[in-house]
């Protein structure tokens, strides 16, 4: 336990997305997500995690203590079972011997919950409902983050492509089809490391250096056409002296304000904008660190 972090931590990331599609909304037709009051672009957390899962499972690939549980293609009762048998416990069962969601001894429950931390850097790291059928309890995760936001109203495209080979014999024509993109967008997003919440799930400052790699390289293994070109522009990280932090988590991220260079002409890169903060705003006992 000696390595587990012992600092608070609040973080802002800057992201942008160039002729592509950050976050579709299956609800209306893959479009870019948006917020229908503001026109300002969305993209979720869950999506962000999605991208930090990923590239923790390339990069520990085949190490025991970096697997990932939300992991695709992957159901999850199979790793929850496989904390049981690591952990030899019998699962209960009703009286068709069929294994229910019921919670087994206290001291088996701890072990399984214990396990299941130790072997999936995304539990340890998020957290994780693990309550269904073999279950291994609920696990609140140190690290969270919000919904991503954009620093300016987005526009959202429809363009139409068609293509030159026909999908079956016999057709005569070739077929229409649609990609949904935003031509530029800059987002913002905030996060959050609980020092007090990483003692319980066994976060150490190894999984935090892993979490910033992570999120500086989230984009650079997720490429595609649909969504474009995407890049982790900013990681600015607040680090308190203290456990329980030095001073409330606004007062740090009001101190990062971004502005366009020219409010006359929509945005078309990143050089558009410029990245104030001010550093005499940062109350003492926070250090600010500017990782990009």
């Amino acid at each position: 336990m000696s390595d587990i972090i012992k600092n608070r931590y609040e973080f802002v990331i800057l992201f942008d997305v160039l002729n592509g599609n950050p976050n579709g909304d299956p609800d209306a037709g893959n479009m870019p997500r948006i917020d229908p009051e503001t026109g300002y672009g969305i993209v979720t957390d869950v999506c962000l995690k999605r991208k930090i899962r990923d590239y923790v499972d390339i990069v520990k690939s085949g190490d025991v203590k970096y697997k990932i549980y939300v992991k695709s293609g992957t159901t999850l009762d199979v790793n929850r079972k496989w904390a049981y048998e690591s952990c030899k416990v019998e699962p209960p069962r009703n009286n068709k011997g069929e294994v229910t969601a019921e919670e087994p001894s206290k001291e088996e429950f701890k072990r399984l919950t214990s396990f299941m931390c130790y072997n999936f850097y995304d539990i340890r790291t998020f957290g994780a409902v693990m309550t269904l059928k073999y279950n291994c309890g609920q696990v609140r995760g140190p690290v969270q983050l919000g919904f991503a936001r954009s620093i300016d109203v987005i526009t959202q495209q429809e363009v139409g492509i068609t293509s030159v080979t026909y999908a079956n014999e016999g057709e005569k024509s070739s077929k229409m089809g649609r990609k949904q993109i935003v031509p530029y967008a800059l987002y913002r997003v905030e996060g959050y490391v609980s020092a007090n919440l990483a003692k319980k799930t066994g976060f150490s400052e190894q999984d935090l250096e892993l979490l910033w790699e992570a999120i500086i390289n989230m984009f650079e293994h997720d490429r595609s056409a649909a969504r474009g070109n995407m890049s982790t522009r900013e990681l600015i990280v607040f680090k308190h002296q203290s456990e329980f932090g030095n001073c409330p988590a606004y007062k740090l991220f009001d101190t990062i304000v971004i502005k366009r260079k020219d409010e006359n002409k929509p945005p078309r890169s990143f050089n558009d904008y410029d990245v104030i903060i001010d550093k005499t705003a940062i109350p003492p006992g926070v250090e600010m660190i500017r990782m990009i």
